[in-house]
C-alpha cells in the first residue's frame, strides 16, 4: 500500500488554504494597537521614564569612572618610566625568582616571605612607636631594593650560588630585622607599662 509521495503532493496542492472569515481585518486591527506610534509614548508611565533616564545616567557614570581609572594607570606607569633617567621598563623581561628555579629554593622562599608577611601583619603602629617602626621599615626598604636588584641579575645572568645565597640570605636578614623589631616594640610598651605603674604608685 505504498504511495508515491508526488502524488500526494499534487492532489493537495490544488486544494487551497482558507482562512476563517474576517482572518485579514483581524490580523491589521492587532498590528495596529500593538505597533502604532502613539502606543510607546502613552504605554510609559513617568515611573518607567525616570527608570530609563536612572540606568542610561548609572551606565555612564560606570564608564567614566572605568576610562578615568584606565586612562590614569597607563599614564602613571608611562610617568615613572620617563621619571628615573637610566631605568628601563621590565615588562618585556620577566625576572626570575627564586621558586623558579628549584621545589626547595620555593620552599624556603615560601618559608621567608610568609614569616615577613605574618611580622608585618602583626604589628601596631602608635604615636609611642612609630619612630621606632619608621626606623626599621627603612632599612628594611633598603634590602628590599637589594632584593630587587638581586633578582635582576639572577635574571640576566642566570643562577649562580653566589646569588641564590645572596636572595636567601636578604630574606633570612629581613625576617631577622622585623624579629628584632617586634622584640623592640614588646620591651618599649613594658618599659611604658613600668612607667605608667610606678607614675600610679
Amino acid at each position: 500500500m505504498a504511495q508515491d509521495i508526488r502524488d500526494i503532493m499534487k492532489a493537495s496542492s490544488s486544494q487551497e488554504p482558507k482562512l476563517p472569515k474576517g482572518h485579514k481585518a483581524r490580523f491589521e486591527a492587532r498590528l495596529q494597537a500593538n505597533f502604532s506610534p502613539n502606543k510607546t509614548l502613552q504605554a510609559s508611565s513617568p515611573m518607567q521614564i525616570w527608570i530609563k533616564i536612572a540606568a542610561v545616567a548609572i551606565a555612564f557614570v560606570a564608564v567614566s569612572v572605568f576610562g578615568y581609572y584606565q586612562l590614569s594607570k597607563n599614564s602613571m606607569g608611562d610617568s615613572l618610566v620617563e621619571s628615573v633617567p637610566g631605568v628601563e621598563s621590565q615588562t618585556d623581561e620577566k625576572l626570575v625568582h627564586l621558586a623558579d628555579i628549584s621545589p626547595d629554593l620555593k620552599r624556603v622562599e615560601q618559608y621567608y616571605t610568609t614569616g615577613i608577611k605574618g611580622v608585618l601583619a602583626s604589628l601596631t603602629i602608635t604615636t609611642d612607636n612609630k619612630d621606632v617602626i619608621d626606623g626599621y621599615m627603612q632599612q628594611l626598604q633598603v634590602l628590599d631594593l637589594e632584593y630587587e636588584s638581586l633578582n635582576l641579575e639572577l635574571t640576566q645572568a642566570g643562577p649562580t650560588e653566589e646569588t641564590i645565597t645572596a636572595l636567601v640570605d636578604n630574606l633570612k636578614l629581613r625576617l631577622e630585622l622585623l624579629m628584632k623589631l617586634k622584640t623592640k616594640l614588646k620591651e618599649l610598651k613594658n618599659n611604658t607599662n613600668e612607667n605608667i605603674s610606678s607614675i600610679e604608685v
